[in-house]
């Protein structure tokens, strides 16, 4: 497994993420074309969907990928958004650390995922000084229902998918 599907799925896995929803139950992504996307159960807890999509070059190699998920919550669940991104950022770099790669993180700030309130970092990955990687950590919440969206890029990939990846958002 490489470098940029091992980051994505760290993040992803057992922290409040996901995206847009169109139907109330399950994570409803339009996908552009050129996008491999697969829908993740889990078996574990059915009140967790997620979808992962990779936009590969010629060879195969992802570009961009992209995991979004969505996870019911008792209606009066108030969710900390910041702190969080916050453990999700510190997964990320510990997991990048252990690999021997460097990473630098904005400060987390207010954004948005579709018309939700949300916050959201975006972390530069590094190995011996050179920027390999870069990934971009959101997460929002409404009544019921709490949302993240992460996606990385190798360097350029990030670079060349990230108006179709805000054009998802």
């Amino acid at each position: 497994m490489n470098f940029l599907h091992r980051g994505c799925t760290l993040i992803v896995v057992g922290l409040l993420l996901a995206a847009p929803v169109a139907m109330a139950d399950e994570v409803v992504i339009t996908w552009p074309a050129g996008w491999d996307v697969q829908t993740l159960p889990d078996a574990a807890d059915p009140a967790v969907h997620r979808q992962r999509a990779a936009k590969n070059d010629a060879n195969g190699d992802p570009l961009m990928v992209v995991e979004l998920t969505r996870t019911a919550l008792a209606p009066d669940h108030q969710v900390n958004l910041g702190g969080v991104v916050l453990e999700m950022r510190k997964a990320l770099q510990i997991n990048f650390s252990h690999g021997g790669y460097q990473s630098v993180c904005t400060k987390v700030h207010d954004s948005k995922l579709g018309d939700i309130a949300a916050v959201e970092t975006t972390c530069q990955i590094s190995l011996n000084g050179g920027h390999v990687m870069t990934q971009t950590l959101v997460a929002a919440s409404t009544a019921g229902a709490a949302y993240s969206l992460s996606y990385a890029g190798s360097a350029q990939g990030y670079s060349d998918n990230q108006a179709q990846v805000q054009a998802i958002r």
